[in-house]
Order: C-alpha cells, then structure tokens, then sequence
C-alpha cells in the first residue's frame, strides 16, 4: 500500500515539474504580475494534488489542472477590487519578467491588464495558450457563444489601445502590413 502512495506522489509531483512552467505562463497573462502567477499555479496545484486521484485518470490531466487555475482566478478576481489591479501594473516591464523582454510584449500585458477578467480569460486562452473554442469553454466553463463574443470583445478593444497600434505600425516594413 505503501508504494502505490509513493507511486502517486511520485506522478503528481513529475506532472507538476513538467506543467509547471506552461501553468505559470498562463497564470501570468491571467494575472499581470509574476507574483500572483506563481500564487496561482500554487494554489492550483493544491487542488490538482488533492483530486489527484480524478486529475491523472482524466483525458488530459494538463486541461484538468489549467481549468482550475482559470477557476481560481476567476474566484480571486471576485474578492479583488478592480482599482487594486489596474494599480498592479507596472509603467515599466521589471529586469526579472522574462515575459516583458520586449516592448511589444510589455505593451501588450498592459492591454491585457486592462481588458475585463472574462475577456482577458478567454484571449489569453484562445490566442496564447492557441485553444479552440470547446476547449476554451470548457476551460473557461462557459459556452462556445460567450467564449467567441468575449475574445472578440477582447481583440477588438486591444486593437483600440494606442500603444499597441503604434508597435504595430513601427514594427511594419514600410508602414505595410
């Protein structure tokens, strides 16, 4: 009995080494900041642990758990003020956040930041994470109609954000697309 313990612990904790860093890539573009990211996956991981048993017999255990990573963010956008967020982002990408190398993708966090929580869910999703709509519904628990309405609602205000569409146009050879 013992060893099938040991044998369990053993494939969680080689799942969580493998999935961590995609789940705080995510996680990071739910949440902003790196911090917050990493509290996430961890208390993702939490719960991945405790239902383990359901997580490693699931089709794919690595959706199971971004599932309730999305949950938990979902639930601690509930208990955050909106002000506390918006004060949470950065006016310049920090020396540490290998996601920020660049100015087009800290430009491009700060119009995430800015886009409502189930907007942001479902770009982040659909066009980083490159899930189709069922997946993104049944990440986001919502149906494949809210999934399109609120990444599109999403794209289109990010394609309204000035910063970004300055990138754009500097990054064009020749001011073509």
């Amino acid at each position: 009995m013992r060893e099938a313990k040991s044998d369990q612990d053993d494939g969680f904790q080689a799942f969580v080494v493998a999935a961590w860093p995609r789940l705080v890539r995510t996680a990071y573009l739910l949440a902003g900041e790196q911090y917050a990211a990493e509290d996430l996956v961890q208390s993702a991981a939490e719960k991945a642990c405790a239902a383990w048993s359901r997580v490693r017999r699931a089709d794919d255990p690595y959706a199971y758990v971004r599932r309730i990573l999305v949950n938990q963010h979902a639930r601690r956008w509930r208990r955050r003020a909106p002000e506390l967020l918006m004060e949470a982002v950065p006016d310049a990408p920090g020396v540490e956040d290998g996601f920020a190398r660049s100015d087009q993708r800290g430009a491009l966090l700060a119009a995430l930041a800015t886009l409502p929580p189930r907007q942001r869910e479902a770009v982040v999703l659909r066009h980083w994470e490159d899930l189709s709509d069922s997946q993104t519904a049944a990440a986001m628990g919502c149906s494949v109609g809210a999934v399109r309405s609120h990444a599109a609602k999403g794209i289109a205000r990010l394609r309204q954000v000035t910063a970004l569409v300055e990138l754009k146009d500097t990054t064009q050879i020749g001011g073509m697309a």
